[in-house]
C-alpha cells in the first residue's frame, strides 16, 4: 500500500487507479515526503495541479530495467540528484569516500552514482529515447552552464548536454515545473518549450532571443580560464528576476545553451500554499526495516521560515540557486506546521530550528528590491551594510514569541546561521536580547570563517572588527542575564587568498582567545560559487585580480593543522608550517608560542624575523 505516499510501484499505481503516470520522478535520495526535500515539494506541487506523479528512488544505474518499473510516463521524466550534489554527498574535501549517506535508508553509502543527474539522464535515454527529460534540484541548478568540477579537476559542459536532458528547471522550481507540465500537456513539443523563466534549454537557432547576453564559448573558456571568470561574473549579475537577461553559451557543432531569466520569487501566499500541501512528513514506510532515513532527524522538528539570502558569501551557492530576494512564509503558515509537530508522538517539546539559509532574514534587503531588482554590482552587507539596507528583526521576533507560547512547546531554538553583521546593524537590540535569553541551546554557532581581513575580503565576509564587536556584545548580554552560553565559531582553512601567513595569524588569534575548535572546514570547491571560480582560475571574478590559491594537499593540511595546533596529532604539520613560513619565533616555551621545540631541542624560541620575510616571499613565489 502507498499509505498516502505517491506511487513507488505498479501495485501502488493500481491501488490509486492509475494506468499511466504523467511524470516519473527519478531521485538520488531516499523518498522522504517532507517539505525539506526538494523532490517532495515538486511532486506535491504537480499533484496539486492535477498531475499524476510516481517516484523511483535510487535506481540501480547499472541496470537499464530499473528505470522502467513504473512504465512510460505520459509527459516526461523528472530527475534530481538529491538534496546535495552527488559528489559532495560522496566525498570529503580531500576526495576521500564518506562512510555513510544520511539521505539513504540505514545511512548506507553507494546507492547513487557520482554525477547522478547525468548518469540518470543517460540511463533513461537509453530506454526511452523520445520521452522528455527535465532535470532539476541543486546539482542540475548549479551545473546549468559550463563549470569547474573539483572531483574530476576538469572544466565540464552544461549538465543539460552531459545528461541528454531536454530542459533544466533551475532554482527552487515550483513555478517553472508547473509551466513546463502545462506546456507538455497542451501538446507543445519539448524542443519548442523555450519561453519559460527559470529554465535552460539547448538550440541551434538563437535569432529570436530578445536582448540576449552572449557569454564566452565553452571552447574559449576551456582554453582561457580568465574568460570563465568573466563569464561567471556576468551570470551572477543575472540571477535576479527583474533585471536578468537571457544568457547564451556556445558549444561545438553550432549548439547553444540558453538560460532564460529566473522565475519571480514566490509570494508569501504562494509559499504558504507550497508548505500546506499534504506531505506525509516522513520517509516511505518501506525503509523502516533498515532503520529509516537518518536525515529526517535533523529536520523533523524544525521549521523553514524563509528562502533566499542577500549575505553574499563567496563560497556559498545559495545566491546562485535561490537568489538574493528573501521569500517568507506567513506566521499563520508556520504556526500551523508547528502545531502539527506538537502532535507527533515523539515530540519532546523542543522546536530545533526556525530559519532558512540565514535565520534572521525575514524580508527583502531594501524597499526598492521587489520593483527594481537587486543591485548588479553592489552587495547588501559587504564590505559594509548598504545605506539603503532595511534592518528590522521585529517580524522574526514576533514569530518566535508566538511559537514559544504554543501549548506543548518548551523551547524554540535558532540553529540556522545568524548573520551577525546584520544583527549588529539593528539599532534595537530587543531581538539580540531575546535570542540570548530564550533561543540558544548552551552555545550559539556563528560563522566568522577567518580573522584575516585579506581573506575575509575574498570570502565576502565582514572585517574581523565586526565579529569582535558581536562577541563583546554577546558576552555582555550573557553576563547581564546571568547565563554562561558559549560561541562556537565556524572557521575555514585554505580559502583562496589564504597563505600560510594568514593561517598563522588565525592560529595566533585562537591562541589569544584560548580556544581550539573541534571542527575545521577546509575550503570545498563546489560548483558555481565565486570561491570555486577563484580556486580554478586564480582570479576573483568581481575585480579580475589575481588571488593566491592553496591547491597543494600538503599545504592545505598545514593550514588546517594550524587552526588545531594544540592537537598532538598535528604537531609535525604545525612545526613544518611555522618553519616554512619563517615563524620559528612561535616554537618555544614562551606563552606566545604555539608549540614547543622537538624533543632534544632546548631552544626556548628562535626569532628569525628577517629570514621570515624572505622565506615567505620565496615560498609564495614557488607556489604561485
Amino acid at each position: 500500500m502507498n499509505n498516502g505516499f505517491l506511487p513507488v510501484s505498479r501495485e501502488d499505481m493500481r491501488e490509486c487507479g492509475i494506468e499511466q503516470l504523467d511524470f516519473v520522478y527519478v531521485i538520488g535520495d531516499a523518498y522522504v515526503d517532507h517539505p525539506s526535500f526538494g523532490h517532495a515539494i515538486i511532486s506535491r506541487v504537480l499533484e496539486s495541479h492535477g498531475y499524476k506523479v510516481g517516484i523511483i528512488s535510487q535506481p540501480d544505474w547499472k541496470d537499464d530495467n530499473s528505470i522502467s518499473v513504473l512504465g512510460r510516463p505520459r509527459l516526461g521524466f523528472l530527475i534530481s540528484a538529491g538534496n546535495m550534489d552527488s559528489c559532495v554527498n560522496h566525498y570529503s574535501v580531500s576526495k576521500k569516500r564518506r562512510s555513510s549517506d544520511a539521505y539513504t535508508p540505514g545511512g548506507e553509502m553507494g546507492k547513487r552514482p557520482d554525477h547522478a543527474t547525468a548518469v540518470y539522464g543517460n540511463l533513461i535515454r537509453r530506454t526511452f529515447k523520445d520521452v522528455p527529460i527535465i532535470i532539476g534540484g541543486i546539482e542540475a541548478s548549479l551545473r546549468r552552464m559550463a563549470h569547474y568540477d573539483y572531483w574530476t579537476d576538469s572544466f565540464k559542459r552544461s549538465v543539460l548536454l552531459d545528461s541528454q536532458a531536454d530542459l533544466i528547471s533551475y532554482g527552487m522550481g515550483e513555478k517553472s515545473i508547473v509551466e513546463i507540465a502545462d506546456a507538455l500537456a497542451s501538446g507543445i513539443a519539448v524542443q519548442d518549450i523555450t519561453f519559460i523563466p527559470g529554465t535552460v534549454y539547448r538550440t541551434k537557432d538563437i535569432s529570436g532571443i530578445y536582448e540576449p547576453v552572449i557569454l564566452p564559448s565553452y571552447d574559449a573558456m576551456k582554453a582561457d580560464k580568465s574568460l570563465y571568470a568573466k563569464s561567471f561574473a556576468i551570470q551572477h549579475e543575472n540571477t535576479d528576476f527583474c533585471i536578468g537577461k537571457p544568457l547564451i553559451e556556445e558549444y561545438p557543432g553550432g549548439i547553444y545553451i540558453v538560460q532564460n531569466p529566473p522565475q519571480p520569487p514566490l509570494t508569501t501566499e504562494e509559499m504558504d500554499a507550497v508548505y500546506a500541501l499534504p506531505y506525509m512528513r516522513t520517509y516511505h514506510p518501506s525503509y523502516e526495516e533498515k532503520g529509516g532515513v537518518p536525515a529526517i532527524a535533523e529536520i523533523k522538528f524544525s521549521l523553514i521560515s524563509n528562502r533566499g539570502c542577500f549575505g553574499g558569501c563567496s563560497f556559498c551557492a545559495l545566491t546562485f540557486h535561490q537568489g538574493r530576494t528573501i521569500q517568507t512564509r506567513s506566521h499563520e503558515s508556520i504556526l500551523a506546521e508547528a502545531e502539527l509537530l506538537t502532535k507527533e508522538p515523539d515530540f519532546k517539546g523542543y522546536i530545533h530550528d526556525v530559519g532558512g539559509p540565514t535565520a534572521n532574514f525575514r524580508h527583502p534587503s531594501c524597499q526598492k528590491q521587489l520593483k527594481y531588482g537587486v543591485c548588479k554590482n553592489r552587495q547588501c552587507l559587504f564590505p559594509s551594510p548598504c545605506k539603503n539596507l532595511y534592518v528590522d528583526h521585529s517580524d522574526y521576533l514576533d514569530l518566535l514569541r508566538k511559537l514559544r507560547a504554543l501549548p506543548g512547546v518548551k523551547k524554540v531554538f535558532v540553529r540556522s546561521g545568524i548573520r551577525f553583521d546584520y544583527l549588529l546593524a539593528d539599532k534595537d537590540d530587543t531581538f539580540f536580547r531575546e535570542l540570548v535569553e530564550y533561543h540558544i541551546s548552551g552555545q550559539l554557532k556563528v560563522a566568522p570563517e577567518h580573522i584575516s581581513d585579506a581573506v575575509l575580503c575574498r570570502m565576502g565576509k565582514p572585517e574581523n572588527a565586526v565579529y569582535e564587536r558581536f562577541v563583546a556584545k554577546y558576552k555582555k548580554l550573557n553576563q547581564e542575564m546571568g547565563k554562561n552560553q558559549f560561541l562556537v565559531p565556524y572557521l575555514m582553512s585554505s580559502h583562496p587568498g589564504s597563505t600560510l601567513k594568514e593561517a598563522i595569524e588565525l592560529a595566533e588569534y585562537l591562541r589569544d582567545l584560548g580556544y581550539m575548535p573541534e571542527q575545521v572546514q577546509d575550503f570545498y570547491p563546489t560548483p558555481s560559487t565565486f570561491s570555486t571560480v577563484m580556486y580554478y582560475t586564480g582570479l576573483d571574478p568581481r575585480d579580475m585580480k589575481p588571488v593566491y590559491v592553496c591547491r597543494n594537499p600538503h599545504e592545505k593540511a598545514m593550514q588546517r593543522a594550524l587552526i588545531q595546533y594544540r592537537n598532538p596529532k598535528n604537531y609535525a604539520l604545525v612545526y613544518e608550517a611555522l618553519t616554512t613560513a619563517g615563524r620559528t619565533d612561535l616554537i618555544g616555551y614562551d606563552k606566545k608560542c604555539l608549540i614547543r621545540p622537538p624533543k632534544g631541542n632546548t631552544t626556548k624560541s628562535a626569532p628569525q624575523k628577517n629570514h621570515r620575510k624572505k622565506t615567505i616571499r620565496n615560498v609564495h613565489k614557488k607556489k604561485t
